[in-house]
């Protein structure tokens, strides 16, 4: 089992180093979030391209196409959000399930885990860590991993302004 570390709260332009536990540079996250199309390509520190997350729009809501060396190798998407989130992974049949506002995920693969993630705080900021079962699976897990921070931030910000228009209407 190895350990990676990602920035927390991913801007919409991003461009973040994942370390493991030793503190080794091992992958670079680029990439812009927001729009359909937008991706983020993980690489390696010597520039090769291992896996990207694709965001795909469609009726039903946001899904995310995951692609490794090249491959399409899954589709995410939000099954619900009560009690818990539960995401699944098409094709990889992978189970994303945890607790959004406290940073707490597992994917499995039926009874079989396959990453563990929670939030710490470090001298240099803010990470999730990733605890990653088998090291073949880590740049899907990253790109996972990403996808979560991004609809726990994207959700903080529309619950924000849904607030702020019950609000406003108070006093109307």
């Amino acid at each position: 089992m190895s350990e990676f570390f990602i920035q927390e709260q991913l801007s919409a332009v991003t461009r973040t180093v994942i370390k493991d536990e030793a503190g080794h540079s091992l992958y670079l996250l680029v990439g812009r979030w927001g729009t359909k199309g937008d991706a983020l390509s993980l690489y390696r520190m010597n520039g090769t391209l291992v896996a990207s997350i694709k965001q795909v729009s469609f009726t039903f809501g946001k899904r995310f196409e995951i692609y490794e060396n090249f491959q399409k190798v899954g589709t995410m998407q939000k099954i619900f959000n009560w009690p818990g989130d539960f995401y699944y992974v098409k094709q990889l049949h992978w189970q994303v399930h945890g607790d959004i506002y406290n940073h707490h995920y597992q994917i499995h693969h039926f009874k079989k885990e396959i990453m563990r993630m929670y939030k710490a705080s470090l001298l240099t900021g803010d990470f999730y860590v990733l605890n990653v079962v088998d090291d073949q699976n880590a740049p899907k897990c990253i790109c996972i991993a990403a996808v979560l921070d991004y609809w726990l931030y994207n959700r903080k910000a529309k619950e924000a302004l849904e607030y702020q228009f019950k609000f406003a209407d108070t006093f109307d």
